[in-house]
């Protein structure tokens, strides 16, 4: 569920394939979408629609100039609303949105004292929804199964990870998220993210996760259940392709990620659903669940490490 974890596993593909079922894509090309430089730039080569995005070259000298004077790279011509990205990161961690043009040189210096040389892109506005397509990929790239949400709550609130989702069908960003990832030649499992521009109603592409996501448990609750079908896959059934699922099924990160974008969300008593809405037949949890309390358990295990475990707290740090 972590690329940390994944990078590692794909490191050592050729041990443990010789004793275990084991389906990811190879190291070289998880660490080519992980960059989001190179990310835009495939998928714009092959149709895909990005933001434009705007990149200050290495070989440009900082500090960064205003107006394009002197030997700094000229920022002026970037369109404000703007969203700094690392290159490199997951979840929301690095990420800052700059809504002042005076506000983008010296969120770009801060971004970049930590992730070096991060990617500039126009802000797509709030209105035509973010969407996310998973799939999965046999060892020949043939589509098995893939499954389209919408994230109804993030957190943070102006984007990051979802936490209340809902499963919705979405033939054109199911379109392109299948041939964007066949482009790749994609094995194993694959989310790519896409945000509906409302100024012209096209999907653009966020990110690509090479991994299981977070909200793996919607797609599951909905008729797509993306390891069992690995499992199968081990076994050499032969199963159609599944396409279709049950929409309208809903699922909630309630902890620690719809708390959180509660409390920082200023209508959070305005909220459609209502974050008090606890017993809707319709949505589910993702770990929390009176039938096996187990992984909530461990859940709050987990999270308790992070502050007592050294090593935890330099993962956090390396986010």
């Amino acid at each position: 569920m972590e690329e940390e974890t994944l990078i590692l596993l794909a490191g050592h593909y050729p041990e443990i394939s010789r004793y275990t079922y084991f389906l990811i894509p190879d190291l070289k090309k998880i660490e080519f979408v992980r960059d989001k430089r190179n990310l835009m730039q495939f998928a714009g080569a092959h149709g895909i629609p990005t933001p434009k995005t705007f990149q200050i070259p290495p070989s440009l000298t900082l500090p960064l100039k205003g107006g394009g004077q002197g030997g700094g790279a000229d920022l002026s011509s970037i369109p404000i609303p703007a969203v700094i990205k690392p290159r490199i990161s997951s979840g929301s961690f690095g990420i800052v949105y700059v809504k002042k043009r005076e506000d983008l040189i010296p969120s770009y210096q801060k971004v970049h004292a930590r992730y070096p040389f991060p990617l500039i892109q126009e802000w797509i506005p709030d209105g035509g929804g973010t969407f996310g397509i998973s799939a999965l990929f046999n060892e020949v790239s043939d589509t098995k199964a893939a499954f389209v949400h919408k994230k109804l709550r993030m957190f943070p609130v102006e984007g990051g990870p979802s936490t209340l989702r809902e499963g919705v069908e979405h033939p054109q960003i199911m379109e392109l998220g299948l041939s964007l990832l066949k482009s790749l030649n994609w094995v194993g499992v694959g989310m790519v993210e896409f945000k509906v521009d409302p100024r012209d109603g096209i999907p653009k592409l966020m990110e690509v996760n090479p991994r299981f996501w977070g909200s793996l448990q919607l797609a599951i609750v909905s008729g797509v259940d993306f390891p069992y079908l690995i499992l199968r896959m081990a076994r050499e059934e032969r199963f159609e392709p599944i396409l279709r699922y049950e929409v309208g099924k809903r699922c909630r990160w309630l902890l620690l990620g719809d708390i959180q974008h509660f409390l920082s969300n200023p209508q959070r008593f305005r909220l459609h659903p209502s974050f008090f809405h606890f017993f809707d037949p319709n949505t589910s949890y993702d770990i929390i669940s009176k039938d096996d309390p187990l992984p909530l358990l461990g859940s709050a295990a987990t999270f308790l490490t992070f502050l007592y475990d050294p090593e935890m707290k330099r993962f956090l740090e390396r986010r």
